[in-house]
């Protein structure tokens, strides 16, 4: 069974009762609010909890990694752990005003020669994971009426790119969950959004790479692999994203839901 997770250090805040998507003031930062995120132990999902924490907001950060300080152990594909956990916060912490879905994997393949096992366990982590986190989390928003949920997705879902079917497919999948959660959670005022990056400068992105000269050949584009290239001219890094994660979960963006964010230096060359 996963272990509690220990919660990121925040600064004392009193807890004024505003929830994450009521009241006027759009200048303010996060004090007193509680968020969830996971996939926190490196990368994106870690540039988030440092962000919301200097932010002011109270944050609960796990990983199925956790071995790092502050983090705890959560695998988003055990339904039941994400139930108790998702418990244990709001009785100990308090109600979970934002949710940040940011736990991922990638198994890069070509699609016939992706096992089942693959396809399984990258569906398990990116698309059940996420339904799990934002079925606990959606339920308790909806009946406190406010809420904000964030998911990290992928440009992948809206462009095809060879030896990542599974991957794009996955993330194609939650980005329509998604949208779904959002629509029926809006009279509930429970927004919901995702993030999806382009290259960004983590350990999954780095992975990916067999020479130097492969970041270049990312930013350039790739003929071999139909990619286009970054047209401003270089890879994200994981702030980068932060940063619009960040925006969609605070009450600057209280009248954005159902939006998918592309923070990819236009690769997708989305109109």
């Amino acid at each position: 069974m996963p272990t509690s997770p220990v919660d990121v250090p925040a600064p004392p805040a009193t807890d004024t009762g505003v929830r994450a998507s009521a009241g006027p003031d759009r200048t303010a930062g996060f004090d007193g609010r509680v968020a969830l995120v996971t996939g926190a132990a490196q990368g994106i999902g870690a540039a988030v909890a440092r962000l919301l924490t200097e932010r002011g907001a109270h944050v609960v950060a796990t990983d199925r990694r956790a071995d790092g300080p502050g983090l705890g152990l959560l695998d988003v594909t055990d339904a039941a752990a994400v139930d108790a956990e998702v418990e244990r916060v709001e009785r100990t912490v308090g109600p979970i005003d934002i949710l940040v879905n940011v736990a991922g994997i990638l198994r890069p393949a070509l699609a016939v020669e992706t096992t089942d096992e693959d396809w399984a366990a990258t569906f398990a982590v990116n698309t059940t994971g996420v339904f799990h986190t934002c079925r606990a989390v959606g339920r308790r928003m909806a009946g406190r009426g406010a809420g904000s949920i964030v998911t990290v997705g992928s440009n992948a879902a809206g462009v095809p790119r060879t030896t990542m079917a599974a991957y794009a497919a996955s993330k194609a999948a939650t980005a329509m969950f998604v949208r779904c959660l959002g629509l029926e959670l809006a009279r509930s005022g429970v927004r919901c959004n995702l993030v999806s990056p382009g290259s960004t400068d983590t350990e999954m992105q780095r992975s990916l790479w067999r020479d130097d000269a492969a970041e270049q050949r990312v930013v350039d584009g790739d003929p071999a692999s139909y990619r286009v290239g970054i047209p401003l001219g270089r890879i994200a890094d994981p702030e980068d994203i932060a940063e619009a994660v960040v925006f969609l979960a605070g009450d600057r963006a209280r009248h954005i839901t159902m939006q998918d964010l592309y923070v990819d230096g236009g690769a997708t060359l989305r109109a």
